[in-house]
């Protein structure tokens, strides 16, 4: 089982959802940071980020899956969110994103979301569409409200 998996098991079924999870760092400087969501979409709070770093905490001492001392944080994803899947594309749709594709990157507003593609208008007019899975995509402005 790998780390983002036992993560998973455990904070799934408390309603969240992990966006990423990487450990970084070598030697007594390890880190495994979790960046985690509700899966209801609201806010994530202080008291669901120490409730996540409880069972997070106590699933990885019983398994005992990394070797050697590493310190665990368990954040929200924080103004660069990660947007992984088709769902994250239409709830931030018409925000601007930062893309990065094996051929370089750019900066965009989600204008569209199809079933298996996302297209991004840039500053230019121009448009891009992309498949789900090709790039890699954060939020390059934060929504007014919370979605």
């Amino acid at each position: 089982m790998d780390l983002r998996e036992l993560v998973e098991n455990v904070v799934r079924p408390l309603g969240y959802e992990p966006l990423e999870v990487r450990l970084h760092g070598a030697g007594k400087t390890q880190v495994l940071t979790v960046k985690l969501e509700r899966l209801d979409e609201t806010p994530i709070t202080v008291a669901d980020l120490q409730r996540a770093n409880r069972v997070i905490g106590l699933e990885l001492d019983r398994l005992d899956p990394i070797r050697g001392s590493y310190r665990l944080e368990v954040e929200s994803p924080g103004p660069e969110r990660p947007l992984l899947t088709r769902r994250h594309f239409e709830r931030f749709a018409g925000l601007k994103v930062k893309v990065r594709t094996e051929e370089g990157g750019f900066t965009g507003r989600v204008v569209e979301v199809g079933e298996d593609a996302v297209t991004f208008e840039l500053a230019s007019g121009e448009r891009r569409t992309l498949p789900l899975g090709g790039f890699k995509a954060t939020l390059a402005e934060w929504p007014s409200e919370p979605r």
